[in-house]
């Protein structure tokens, strides 16, 4: 049986992939300032990949209350995160359009990666929808639409070219490296953390794990492939509620925060009709 594509956005796998698509972040010198500066990521990392996660998986799954609430959590979450040039800094800001496009540009080719690892490469018009989709994610969050490369091949110039010039700088190298090596976080995350960090290395393009100080070698290279052929055998046989559990768990407490206040979607689209 062909698995259709929409299954694939839900696919509880893509979390594999969620240490590259931060560090990716991290590595732009803008983002990484205003993260280093603004953020308590090193602090509650697992709250703060849920929240990227909800807001993924509202706007792609969502309904109209959903995704308005995560856009207000997102609005909300960005308002302090701007900074003015000064001697000090080069400055940045959340709501840069040119930021909000790296960020939504990392989550899908993230997300490519990962799906086609674990299935194989997906045909032109499952391609196509996936690219759709992230769009979608980052046109409801405020990347103007025409900012979004019109389509996979203009998007493959975009990513080659940023990608071979990403070189992280210590303020995003300090926070990623804090989510990597963790000191204060719960026991049963720094139990996960070792095999995150090296799916994570492995992932990244060589310059990156020199920038954030990730060990590799040929050994390491043959044992990410190999734990990649597992995972690709064995993972498309779970049943489908351990695929999809985490998206499920998102929407279910997303959709228990608007009933314990009815207000806030209500209140997000008041502000956006005003």
């Amino acid at each position: 049986m062909v698995q259709e594509f929409s299954d694939y956005r839900a696919e509880g796998i893509l979390l594999a992939g969620a240490g590259r698509a931060i560090l990716l972040q991290l590595a732009h010198p803008a983002i990484g300032r205003g993260v280093a500066e603004h953020s308590t990521f090193i602090e509650r990392p697992v709250n703060r990949l849920k929240g990227t996660l909800t807001y993924v998986y509202a706007v792609v799954y969502g309904n109209d209350a959903q995704v308005n609430e995560v856009r207000r959590r997102v609005n909300r979450a960005h308002v302090p995160v701007q900074r003015p040039a000064d001697k000090a800094s080069a400055g940045y800001s959340a709501y840069d359009p040119e930021l909000q496009l790296w960020v939504v540009a990392t989550l899908y080719d993230t997300a490519l990666t990962i799906i086609e690892k674990i299935y194989g490469p997906l045909d032109d018009a499952a391609a196509d929808a996936m690219y759709r989709d992230y769009a979608r994610i980052g046109t409801a969050l405020q990347l103007p639409p025409g900012m979004w490369p019109k389509d996979r091949t203009e998007f493959g110039r975009y990513w080659a070219e940023h990608i071979s010039t990403l070189r992280a700088e210590y303020p995003g190298v300090r926070v990623g490296r804090g989510l990597l090596f963790p000191k204060h976080t719960a026991l049963w995350y720094r139990a996960i953390i070792p095999p995150a960090r090296f799916l994570t290395a492995g992932l990244l393009p060589e310059q990156l794990r020199k920038d954030f100080g990730l060990a590799w070698s040929d050994r390491h290279e043959r044992r990410f492939h190999r734990t990649f052929r597992i995972l690709a055998a064995a993972y498309p046989k779970l049943p489908q509620g351990i695929r999809y559990w985490f998206k499920d768990y998102c929407l279910r407490e997303l959709d228990k925060d608007l009933k314990r206040n009815p207000q806030s979607g209500k209140s997000a689209v008041s502000h956006q009709n005003a």
